[in-house]
C-alpha cells in the first residue's frame, strides 16, 4: 500500500468515534475532471472502486473492444488445458472473406487452408486487431462463429457482465453487438486477475505474420511508460474507444472510453483521465484483520472482559483532498453477555467518506469467554448491589 491512515481512538459506552489523522503533511485538492468520451469509466483495479463515471452502463457498440471477451474464452481454454499455444488452426474462406483484407477492417492477412498457431491468432487479435484471426479462432473453438457467439453470452452472464451481448467475435457492426464501460471494465479486471501468465501480450508494440508488420493501436503503449494493455476499438457508429489499463507503484487503474472523434483524441483523452486517477486519488489501508478497537466488559464471564478485533483487511481508494475528512466510527455494546465465542460478531466499524457510500467492517471476539456458574453470577450480582457497575 502507498500509505497507512493512522487513527486516534477513544472509548464510549455504545459508541467509539474513531478520528483520522492527517497522512501526509499536505493535502491536494481533488478537482473535476470532464472528457470528451461518451461514455467512460476509470477504476482502480485493487479496491474495484469507481473513481469517474459517464454514462457507463449504458449499451453501446464495443467496436473491436468485444475481441476482449473473444480472447477471454480463448485464455480460458488454455488454462482448463483443452487448447495450448501450440496447437494450429485452419483458415477457413469464411474467415478470410469476412475478415481478410478484402473486407476492409483490421486483419491478421490470414491465407484460406493456412495452418495457425493460437498463439500467433491471440498475438492477431490483440496486436493487429485482426477481424479473420478472431473468426479462425471462433470457428475451430466451437464450430460456428455463431455458436461461439451464443458461448460468448453464457461466460459473460457468469462473469456478471449484465450489460453486453454478442453476436459475433469481431465486434464488427452489429444492432444486437453491444457492451457497456462498466462490463469492459470488469472484463478487463477479470483477464488480469485469472490469466496472468498471458498478460505480457496485451502491451507487445508489434507482431510480425505473413511478412507484413503491423503496430499495437492502444496509444498509451506509446505514451505513457506505465500503460501496459489492453484493446482499442473503431467503427463509425463507436467512434474511437479505448480499453486501457496503466500501472505506477502498486496501484492499477483501468479505464474505458468511448464515442471519441479521432485517434489524437482518444490519445489525448485516455491519458488525462489515466493521470488524473494516479494524480487525485490514492490507496489506504483504512483497517487492519485483527486490530484492536476496544475493550468491553462482559457480564457473568469467567473473564472480566473481551477484545474488540477488526475482522478483515479494508483497503479504500480515497482522494487525497478527501482524507482528512474520513471518518471510522465503531459502534458496539457494552457490556456483553456472556458466553462469547471467539470470532463472535460484538458491532461494527463504519468507514464513512466523503462523496462514498458508508461501509460496515464486523467487530468480533478476540477469544471466547464462557458463562459463570451458579455461585458465580450470585457473586457477582452481590458485587453489583454493594458497588455498582464499573
Amino acid at each position: 500500500m502507498v500509505g497507512a491512515l493512522k487513527v486516534m481512538m477513544w472509548n464510549k459506552s455504545f459508541a467509539t468515534v474513531l478520528l483520522m489523522s492527517s497522512i501526509c503533511g499536505f493535502v491536494c485538492n481533488a478537482y473535476a475532471v470532464e472528457t470528451k468520451a461518451k461514455n467512460a469509466i476509470l477504476m482502480d483495479y485493487e479496491t474495484g472502486q469507481y473513481l469517474y463515471t459517464k454514462d457507463h452502463k449504458k449499451m453501446v457498440p464495443p467496436a473491436s473492444m468485444s475481441k476482449l471477451m473473444t480472447v477471454y474464452m480463448i485464455f480460458d481454454k488454455l488454462k482448463d488445458g483443452s487448447l495450448s499455444l501450440d496447437d494450429t488452426f485452419t483458415v477457413s474462406e469464411n474467415a478470410w472473406r469476412k475478415g481478410g483484407a478484402a473486407s476492409g477492417g483490421s486483419t491478421m492477412f490470414l491465407k484460406i487452408g493456412q495452418k495457425v498457431r493460437v498463439e500467433d491468432l491471440i498475438k492477431g487479435i490483440l496486436i493487429q486487431s485482426g477481424n479473420d484471426a478472431c473468426i479462425v479462432a471462433a470457428e475451430n473453438i466451437s464450430g460456428t462463429e455463431e455458436d461461439f457467439a451464443a458461448q460468448m453470452n453464457i461466460k459473460a452472464k457468469r462473469l456478471g457482465l449484465n450489460n453486453s451481448s454478442f453476436v459475433n467475435s469481431t465486434g464488427l457492426p452489429d444492432p444486437e453487438q453491444k457492451m457497456s464501460m462498466e462490463d469492459l471494465a470488469i472484463l478487463a479486471k477479470a483477464i488480469i486477475d485469472e490469466f496472468p501468465e498471458f498478460y505480457h501480450l496485451f502491451s507487445e508494440k508489434y507482431f510480425t505474420y505473413n511478412g507484413i508488420r503491423q503496430g499495437n493501436r492502444n496509444p498509451l503503449l506509446y505514451s505513457m511508460s506505465n500503460a501496459d494493455g489492453m484493446k482499442t476499438g473503431h467503427t463509425e457508429e463507436a467512434g474511437f474507444c479505448l480499453t486501457a489499463t496503466a500501472k505506477r507503484g502498486d496501484r492499477r487503474l483501468i479505464e474505458v472510453m468511448s464515442g471519441m472523434k479521432s485517434n489524437k483524441e482518444r490519445s489525448e483523452e485516455a491519458e488525462k483521465l489515466m493521470n488524473w486517477g494516479f494524480r487525485e486519488f490514492d490507496n489506504y489501508d483504512v483497517l487492519q484483520k485483527g486490530q484492536k478497537v476496544a475493550t468491553v466488559p462482559v457480564w457473568f464471564g469467567t473473564e472480566p472482559d473481551v477484545e474488540l478485533l477488526v475482522s478483515q483487511d479494508l483497503v479504500r481508494t480515497i482522494a487525497r483532498s478527501d482524507v482528512v475528512n474520513t471518518k471510522l466510527v465503531a459502534v458496539y455494546d457494552k457490556p456483553v453477555a456472556a458466553p462469547v465465542e471467539a470470532g463472535q460478531k460484538l458491532g461494527v466499524v463504519r468507514v464513512e467518506v466523503p462523496n462514498m457510500e458508508t461501509i460496515e467492517v464486523p467487530l468480533v471476539a478476540a477469544k471466547s469467554v464462557s458463562e459463570l456458574g451458579f455461585f458465580g453470577r450470585i457473586k457477582e450480582n452481590m458485587k453489583y448491589l454493594l458497588f455498582g457497575a464499573n
